[in-house]
């Protein structure tokens, strides 16, 4: 089967940790773009990173072969390294005496997969790669939208 080629960018952004926090996501397939946003009042960056990356899977409407883009080390990592499926089979243990946090978002995240091929790659946040810098951009928006 030969699945569309899509690429993913996210970024989350946070005003304190935790605080107001907002998301950007931006889904390219060929020359089609869309972006997405979101954020909550009271929330940690790590929550934030999570939901760029589920909010772009969870908009593919087909399978797809996917790339996701992300500056954060906690997602790349956890997935690449397999720390996050490690602690989805130890019922959510890091080890024996603490819990993974954001469990709930890991789970969503690891539905949101399921149907697709996906790849994460980690880009340097804040540097030359413009739809990184975008996506940071939206992030940083939609957190100081609860700021009033």
């Amino acid at each position: 089967m030969n699945l569309k080629k899509v690429s993913i960018y996210t970024d989350g952004a946070c005003s304190g940790n935790p605080g107001p926090g907002g998301w950007g996501t931006i889904l390219m397939y060929k020359k089609n773009k869309k972006e997405l946003s979101g954020g909550e009042a009271m929330t940690t960056n790590n929550r934030m990173e999570l939901m760029a990356v589920i909010a772009g899977l969870e908009a593919l409407k087909e399978p797809c072969d996917v790339t996701v883009f992300s500056d954060s080390k906690y997602i790349v990592d956890s997935i690449n390294l397999g720390w996050a499926e490690k602690w989805q089979k130890n019922d959510w243990m890091k080890s024996k005496k603490e819990k993974a946090k954001n469990h709930e978002l890991w789970e969503r995240l690891f539905k949101a997969m399921e149907p697709h091929k996906v790849e994460f790659v980690w880009v340097k946040g804040h540097a030359e790669n413009e739809f990184n810098n975008r996506c940071d951009k939206i992030a940083v928006e939609q957190s100081k939208s609860f700021l009033n």
